[in-house]
Order: C-alpha cells, then sequence, then structure tokens
C-alpha cells in the first residue's frame, strides 16, 4: 500500500476534504492528526449554541469512530505533529510514530489574538476558538468570580464574532458590554447605516457598546472583575471574553519550510512552497486572500481533493454571501475584494437595509453588498450579480 495522504486537523476543513477526497479516490489511504478529540461538529455554531440550549457535548455530530468508519480513514485524537521532514516525506507524532506520508495535508485553523492586558485577573480572560473553548466558557458563565451564574459579560471586540456572542448572551438574560477601538460595530464590514441598525437591535436587547473605547486591566474585585479602561475609568463585570479577531497557525508550515505570509502562502492549487506539502482553512492564504468564513473553505476542500486524486484543480471563489448571526438584527455580508475602490449606496426601510458597494469607475458595477431584516431572502439574487473573487 502506498503512503497515506495525512491532514493535520480535524476541523471543518480537514473533514471536509477527506469526504470530498473519498468520493474523488475511495481507495486511498488517509490520516487524519487531530490534538483535540477530533469528534465532527460545526463551529461556526459556537457563537449562537446558548440561543439553541447546545452543550459542548450536543454540539458533536459523531464521534472520532464514527467519522473514521465513514472515512474508511485512521484518525488520530489527542496526537499533535511535533515535526515535519519534507525532505524524506515523514512526520512526526506526538506519540513517537513517525509516520511517512505521500502528501501533507495542513487544516490547522487560526487561533485568537490575545490583548496584553495588565492586571491580577488578566488570565481569566476566554475566548471560544473550539469545542474546548467552549465547554469551559459555558462552565464559566454558570460559576462566575463568586461561584454564581454571572449576570455581566464583558466582550472585548465588535467584530462578527463579538456581535454573535453579544447576540447569543440575550437568551440567557446576560448583559453583555462590548468594547472596540472602532467607533461602530462591524465597521470593517459594513456601511454606516448597517453597522448602526445592528447596533440599535442588540442595544434594544440590553447589549451596551463602549465604543472607541478598549481595556486596559482586568483585575479581581469582591467576587467580580474590575476593568480598567483606556479612558482610565472602571467598570466591573464578571466575565470577560476576547473576541478580537484571528491569527493563522502558520507554525507546523513553518517547520515544514514553507512559505509565510499573513497565513500560509498557497496557490490556487492549495499548495505551498514545499513539494507535496498543502494548506487549507483558515490558515491558507490563496493569493493574498485570508477567508476565515465556511463557504470558502468548502471551495478549497473540492479543489484540493480533484487535485489529490490526480485531477489538478484550481480553486475559484464565487461571490460568498456571509450570514451574520444576530437574528436581533438579520444581516447578510458580501464583502468586496480588498482595497476595491467604489462606494456604497444604501436603501433602507422600517423592515430592511439594502447597501449596494458600486465601482468607483464603474457605478453601474456592484462589487459586495450588505442585507438586513427582510432583504436578507435575497442574497443568493444580489450574489449571482456580484462579481468572484477568484
Amino acid at each position: 500500500m502506498s503512503n497515506p495522504i495525512v491532514i493535520v486537523g480535524a476541523g471543518l476543513a480537514g473533514y471536509n476534504l477527506a469526504r470530498e477526497l473519498r468520493k474523488a479516490d475511495p481507495e486511498a489511504p488517509i490520516v487524519i492528526v487531530s490534538r483535540d478529540a477530533a469528534g465532527f461538529y460545526s463551529k461556526p455554531m459556537l457563537s449562537n449554541a446558548l440561543a439553541g440550549k447546545k452543550t459542548a457535548a450536543s454540539l458533536v455530530m459523531k464521534a472520532a469512530e464514527k467519522m473514521a468508519e465513514e472515512l474508511k480513514a485512521r484518525v488520530l485524537s489527542r496526537t499533535s505533529v511535533e515535526q515535519v521532514d519534507a525532505a524524506s516525506r515523514t512526520v512526526t507524532l506526538s506519540t513517537g510514530e513517525v509516520l511517512a506520508y505521500r502528501d501533507l495535508v495542513l487544516a490547522l485553523g487560526a487561533d485568537q489574538i490575545r490583548l496584553p492586558l495588565q492586571g491580577d485577573a488578566a488570565q481569566t480572560v476566554v475566548s471560544v476558538n473550539d469545542l474546548e473553548d467552549f465547554a469551559a466558557f459555558a462552565d464559566a458563565l454558570d460559576k462566575g468570580p463568586a461561584g454564581e451564574p454571572v449576570k455581566r459579560v464583558a466582550i472585548l471586540g465588535a467584530g462578527l464574532i463579538g456581535c454573535e456572542f453579544a447576540n447569543d448572551l440575550l437568551h440567557r438574560n446576560i448583559t453583555a458590554t462590548v468594547f472596540d477601538i472602532a467607533d461602530r460595530p462591524l465597521a470593517r464590514l459594513l456601511p454606516e447605516a448597517a453597522s448602526a441598525r445592528l447596533q440599535k437591535a442588540l442595544e434594544a436587547g440590553g447589549t451596551v457598546f463602549k465604543l472607541g473605547t478598549s481595556v486596559t486591566a482586568v483585575d479581581r474585585a469582591d467576587g467580580a472583575l474590575r476593568l480598567t479602561l483606556s479612558d482610565g475609568s472602571q467598570l466591573e463585570t464578571d466575565l470577560v471574553v476576547s473576541a478580537i479577531g484571528l491569527k493563522p497557525r502558520t507554525g507546523l508550515a513553518e517547520l515544514a519550510g514553507a512559505e509565510i505570509a499573513r497565513g500560509v502562502r498557497v496557490d490556487r492549487e492549495m499548495a505551498t512552497s514545499v513539494p507535496h506539502v498543502y494548506a487549507l482553512g483558515d490558515c491558507a492564504e490563496v493569493e493574498s486572500l485570508l477567508l476565515p468564513y465556511v463557504m470558502p473553505l468548502m471551495q478549497q476542500a473540492r479543489a484540493l481533493a480533484a487535485t489529490l486524486a490526480g485531477k489538478r484543480t484550481a480553486v475559484a471563489y464565487p461571490a460568498m454571501p456571509v450570514m451574520v448571526k444576530t437574528p436581533a438584527c438579520p444581516t447578510v455580508v458580501c464583502p468586496p475584494s480588498a482595497g476595491a475602490e467604489g462606494s456604497w449606496q444604501v436603501v433602507e426601510t422600517d423592515e430592511s437595509l439594502e447597501a449596494r458597494f458600486v465601482s468607483a469607475t464603474e457605478p453601474e458595477r456592484m462589487l459586495g453588498f450588505v442585507l438586513q431584516g427582510k432583504a436578507t431572502a435575497q442574497r443568493q439574487a444580489w450574489a449571482a450579480q456580484t462579481p468572484a473573487l477568484l
């Protein structure tokens, strides 16, 4: 038997690649290496699990053993890759096993960026980036600093994840205070009118926004946490959640000798600069694009599976609208490509908002869009009018 295709990572990227690969090649040996329990779950569901009364256990759709059976793959849970020898095409595992590969695929994901906070409780700040993080977060909600269920949560970051968690916490009757140095929520993705609409809807549910403000220190204070803010003021809360952004995991790719930019640099066939080493998902940078969403990784998985099965295939990115999980203000965003020159054209009613990002040189050409409220039903029709990213 030939050496296996080794996939490092058992998230949506890794498992979807394995599924697509199994369709394209029913017999290719596959090994999946995961540093966690390797159960299959959808990471995007972590930020709205409270509304669905989900626990970490109930979010797991299939255990590692079931995935191994379905994929006819060897799944190594609680195992990490310690070394990569690209010359001999081997990886050394934390178990001591040296595993030869035909091709190595890095589906490593990304880590939450952590602020350099001061204070004697800075280490209590949580982030929710995987299933085990969510379990710790849920436990912290039930047992705050005073051992009681928390009533106040501070969220660092008013981006996509921060706003989704703020919305989700409303279902637990928890007051979320959201901090961001920007002057409005989702400032990088939405035009001002859409940001204002989202902010108003979340505030109506009880969320508090502290914009143009950051947290500099977290200290313990009589059964609570005391935050020191960038303006010198202080505020008490029961739990702090960091959601300020993601940083691709590139360490293993660097060990393999792969070229790194913001993420692991790959071509449109998802190949790194090292022969027989590929990357996909949140860690992969395709032609300067880092897109930490589900639809791009699905496109990557299909293309890479075809390539690994012998049919070289370049990934293509159609317009890929993202549904923001904020039921208080349903929002769909299909951002224009980075550096696109143009302006927003906004039409707003009581029930909806429609925003087109139009080209500066061709005003009739839509490069991206945002839909809110009832207008979100039009997302597929609008996506059909939006140019592909790749």
